[in-house]
């Protein structure tokens, strides 16, 4: 009976422990959607943002295949893609869209919950 008690909270917890895993969107679509809530876009720039993070996907996706999931020579590969991502997007925001699209970068950058609002594959 003990044993069956333990299996039970045992299960519970890291039931608890998945599911407290932060979630964040992985399609462009709905990706440009949150960042259309953070920073307040309307939906032109929603929609051209929605499509750059369709090609960042699809880049990221080549150089995952290319590299073989090999963590360490994609990261050389992502960085460019990930700047150039991050230019694409800042060039349809407005001043004070571009001061808050900053802050959620730094954000990202400083912690390990990155919402993925500069690479579009998270």
């Amino acid at each position: 009976m003990k044993k069956l008690l333990l299996i039970c909270c045992l299960f519970i917890g890291f039931t608890k422990a998945g599911a407290a895993q932060p979630k964040y969107p992985t399609d462009p679509v709905e990706k440009a959607k949150g960042l259309q809530k953070e920073l307040s876009l309307n939906n032109s720039q929603t929609e051209k943002i929605a499509a750059i993070y369709k090609e960042s996907a699809g880049k990221f996706d080549a150089i995952k295949v290319k590299e073989h999931g090999d963590t360490n020579k994609m990261l050389a590969d992502i960085a460019p893609l990930r700047a150039a991502t991050i230019k694409k997007i800042k060039a349809l925001l407005t001043a004070h869209q571009a001061v808050k699209y900053d802050k959620l970068l730094k954000q990202g950058s400083s912690s390990t919950t990155n919402g993925g609002w500069s690479d579009g594959w998270s």
